[in-house]
C-alpha cells in the first residue's frame, strides 16, 4: 500500500526528538517502519466505528476499591523496640545541621 511518505526532514526531526544518531541504513529501515505504521493507522481509520462504544480497557472491569480500614494496628511499638534512642513514638537521631 505505502501511501504515506516520510520525508528526510521529518525523519531527521524525529531523530533529534529521540536523541538518535542513525546510519543511512537505519534511517531507511526507520522510514519504512514509520510509513507502514501510518498506513496501518489509515487502514484502521477506514473502519466504521459509529455505533461502537468507547472503552478504556479490552476486558470488562468493575470497581475494585475497598473500604480503607486499618486491620492490623499501627505497629509503632514493634517498629521502635530495637531503636537505640527514642522520644515518645519517634526515633531520636543526632542533628544533621546547625
Amino acid at each position: 500500500m505505502m501511501a504515506n511518505k516520510i520525508t528526510d526532514e521529518t525523519l531527521d526531526y524525529v531523530g533529534i526528538l529521540a536523541k538518535l544518531e542513525l546510519s543511512q541504513e537505519e534511517k531507511e529501515a526507520a522510514r519504512t517502519d514509520m510509513e507502514r505504521m501510518l498506513d496501518y493507522i489509515d487502514q484502521l481509520n477506514e473502519l466504521d466505528t459509529e455505533h461502537v462504544e468507547p472503552m478504556s480497557h479490552i476486558f470488562p472491569t468493575v470497581n475494585v476499591f475497598r473500604e480503607d480500614a486499618v486491620t492490623n494496628g499501627d505497629g509503632h511499638e514493634d517498629t521502635l523496640c530495637n531503636a537505640p534512642d527514642r522520644r515518645g513514638r519517634s526515633f531520636a537521631v543526632p542533628k544533621t545541621f546547625v
